[in-house]
């Protein structure tokens, strides 16, 4: 036998041990990030559009040990009395684990961490991000960039602003809309390196509504994303 402890197998353990732990700080519901990156050209990510239930249909109501509302509760969230908060409310009973918080904390780790892989063609973190839908989407306008030749130089300024526009809950199944306001530096080349959409040197504000889905009763954490769109 071999006496002391081969290096190689302890740096894969901890290089399995961070890739793990960087997929649920992502989209779980106790943590995020908020650290910069580079992003893709949004444009394209924005026009796949998954269809989910009607918008407007009515939240559900509130169940009977549903905790007492407090004034505070969804302070800089939403409006107590308004759709958005009885839903939340409802949320909340159907799982008192989750805190919009925190969510909006992950909802803004989750948003650059998927245009991440998307502009770099990680299809890999695409898969354990994503809903079937929206990954076979993705995959195919990644596959389509490829095709062509094109390149993306899309530098993530930052998140301004990501707010709740709306919490369905049907059964164990939740569904949460949130709005991102986004800047951006963003240029498409072609496969000489011409420029054909975007600028190099101009920040650009971007704004897309995204949908993320989990399952209540599920014991993964991750919340995917199952629908994209483009703010009119």
């Amino acid at each position: 036998m071999q006496d002391g402890f081969d290096l190689s197998i302890i740096v894969f353990l901890l290089l399995a041990v961070f890739v793990g732990w960087r997929l649920y700080s992502v989209l779980g519901t106790r943590t995020g990030r908020d650290d910069q990156g580079i992003a893709p050209n949004l444009s394209n990510v924005t026009k796949l559009i998954v269809p989910t239930a009607p918008r407007d249909a009515a939240p559900e109501p509130v169940i009977d040990d549903a905790p007492a509302a407090d004034p505070a509760r969804w302070k800089g969230i939403a409006e107590l009395g308004t759709p958005l908060a009885d839903s939340l409310d409802a949320l909340v009973a159907a799982d008192r684990s989750f805190d919009a918080r925190q969510f909006i904390t992950g909802a803004r780790g989750a948003y650059e961490a998927i245009v991440i892989a998307f502009a770099s063609g990680d299809r890999n973190t695409l898969r354990e991000l994503l809903s079937r839908d929206v990954f076979e989407s993705f995959v195919a306008a990644i596959a389509d960039r490829e095709k062509c030749g094109e390149t993306v130089e899309t530098t993530f300024v930052g998140i301004e602003k990501a707010e709740l526009h709306h919490v369905q809950l049907r059964g164990n199944a939740a569904q949460i809309t949130v709005q991102f306001l986004s800047k951006l530096i963003t240029a498409t080349r072609d496969a000489a390196g011409v420029i054909t959409d975007g600028a190099a040197d101009k920040v650009v504000d971007v704004t897309d509504i995204w949908t993320f889905a989990r399952e209540l009763t599920s014991r993964d954490p991750v919340w995917k994303l199952i629908a994209t769109e483009a703010a009119h």
